[in-house]
């Protein structure tokens, strides 16, 4: 090193030189290099997370674990093809106007008028279809849009005019309930057509045992891409990234757990096949979570719900993710109208009323959706459902009174709220807030 480097640095000497200047080396955040270790740096990142009160969907998977041994010991029919089957159908409809509540959520909102709107929706077909004669697909789609416009128009009242959301939410449950009854008319119902196209969202089975180990391959197959995919982006762009068993073992996880399902379906005596239901719910938790997970719309809502002034400040348009996100919400339940429609044989004036909308909002909840905004997964309203339907199949099965199912329930959802809030204040003194 020259003589001359040596005197202009301070607090030089020969002993201890001087190096050059240089550019710091990026920092790479430590939680990532968990990858790089193998499955002890992942078992080391999930302790870590259990004591910062990450608890993720654990809760949610053990008591569904827990549900089914107990039902299972106390009737032996509660894990059979039949059963399981009425779980995947009763659970689609509700679990579509779930996740539109799972978007409105991360917002760190609510919406109260998810019942109307799917009343409305059943209402809007029936009277277009059956009484009208229009043509059937189109009546479908004309309540889809119809819950649309319904979600859009609240998002607008919050977002432009600044009504509270739950104020808002509150007055459509009520004037979309008048709403509905008046468009139901003295008789206060209309029956579904065997041949309509809301009756076989709910009535059709595919019966070819093809179709369900053919889903299940297709749901392996796009899992294990998603997971190259993931980690040859990460390599190419120069972060640690998964290594290829710990791709093998996920996949094979999915894997069991997709084929056991197609296997049970299909095989045991009774057993019907894949319910159309369960395939086009499982259709819209795929394609709601490819929105939330990977593209810039998705995490301008976690930004929103996160701190709506700080996204307002980076840019982005907060009226305009707020009107979206409530006009998904209101689509999404008049969609699940249209399956509840299909479950009781036709629209009436009551449709959406009763537990609908606690049912709904608390499969978002105990599925592991925050109620404070910012946190949470579009399958946690597939999650929460497995878990509300579990416990209603299983106490049907056990002819428990309806009121018990409640209580149960009810229970479960202070369950979830009360893991949410312990979680928060924990990772908040861990300080990863």
């Amino acid at each position: 090193m020259s003589s001359d480097l040596t005197k202009s640095d301070a607090g030089a000497t020969p002993e201890q030189p001087v190096e050059k200047s240089a550019v710091p080396a990026a920092v790479v955040d430590p939680r990532l290099l968990v990858r790089e270790q193998g499955f002890k740096g992942y078992w080391t990142d999930f302790t870590r997370r259990m004591r910062g009160g990450e608890l993720g969907s654990l809760p949610v998977v053990l008591g569904l674990i827990v549900i089914a041994v107990v039902f299972q010991l106390q009737t032996s029919s509660f894990l059979s093809a039949g059963s399981l089957a009425n779980i995947g159908v009763y659970t689609s409809g509700l679990g579509i106007m779930a996740v539109g509540i799972v978007f409105v959520l991360l917002l760190g909102e609510i919406d109260l008028s998810v019942g109307s709107v799917a009343g409305v929706g059943a209402a809007v077909w029936a009277v277009l279809s059956v009484t009208n004669g229009l043509n059937d697909w189109l009546s479908v789609l004309l309540a889809v849009v119809c819950g649309l416009l319904i979600g859009a128009l609240h998002g607008f009242f919050f977002a432009k005019i600044g009504v509270p959301a739950f104020v808002v939410t509150l007055a459509g449950f009520l004037g979309w309930s008048g709403l509905q009854i008046w468009m139901m008319g003295k008789e206060g119902s209309i029956n579904t057509p065997d041949d309509s196209v809301v009756a076989y969202l709910t009535g059709y089975y595919f019966e070819d045992k093809a179709a369900a180990y053919g889903l299940a391959l297709v749901a392996v197959l796009a899992y294990a891409g998603s997971l190259l995919m993931d980690t040859r982006r990460r390599k190419a762009a120069g972060l640690p990234s998964r290594p290829l068993s710990e791709v093998g073992l996920r996949t094979a996880a999915v894997a069991v757990i997709a084929f056991v399902v197609a296997y049970v379906l299909n095989e045991p005596a009774g057993a019907r096949g894949l319910p159309l239901a369960l395939v086009l719910f499982l259709a819209v938790l795929v394609i709601a979570d490819f929105v939330v997970r990977r593209t810039s719309y998705g995490r301008q809502i976690f930004a929103v719900g996160g701190n709506a002034e700080a996204a307002r400040r980076a840019g982005i348009n907060v009226d305009k993710i707020r009107i979206t996100v409530f006009a998904i919400s209101g689509m999404l339940a008049a969609f699940g109208g249209l399956f509840i429609a299909s479950l009781s044989g036709g629209a009436t004036k009551n449709l959406g009323a009763g537990n609908t909308l606690m049912n709904v909002i608390a499969a978002a909840v105990i599925g592991g959706t925050s109620l404070f905004g910012g946190r949470g997964k579009i399958w946690s309203a597939l999650l929460g459902m497995l878990v509300i339907q579990s416990i209603q199949q299983g106490l049907n099965l056990l002819g428990m009174a309806s009121e018990i199912q409640y209580m149960i329930t009810g229970a479960v959802l202070l369950a979830a709220v009360v893991i949410d809030s312990v979680s928060r204040r924990t990772q908040k003194t861990a300080g990863r807030t």
